[in-house]
């Protein structure tokens, strides 16, 4: 199993319009061959001392997949371009970080 954590930085405002967008693709995602978790956070206001301070305009994809190959299908299905394509505008910059348990 393989872990990742997409950091997306919107563009100022557009955070929700962005959530929007990934809640459409979020079904034929979970549809796919090796997804095991795929959804969207936002920064939790806790008042825990040691949090990092709050992002507004951060949404952190948290997903699993059995494997590289699953994601590797994942990110050129043809539902993630079209998603792309409708999110550009409304991105700013993203990190993609590809884990394995240790």
């Amino acid at each position: 199993m393989i872990h990742v954590i997409a950091e997306i930085e919107t563009t100022e405002g557009k955070r929700e319009a962005f959530l929007e967008e990934f809640r459409k693709v979020v079904p034929l995602v979970l549809e796919e061959a090796g997804c095991i978790e795929y959804g969207a956070t936002i920064d939790a206001s806790t008042e825990i001392d040691r949090q990092a301070p709050l992002r507004d305009k951060t949404v952190t994809i948290v997903e699993k997949w059995s494997d590289v190959d699953a994601l590797r299908a994942h990110l050129d299905a043809e539902h993630m371009a079209a998603y792309r394509e409708r999110v550009v505008d409304l991105v700013g910059g993203a990190t993609l970080r590809i884990l394995e348990p240790a």
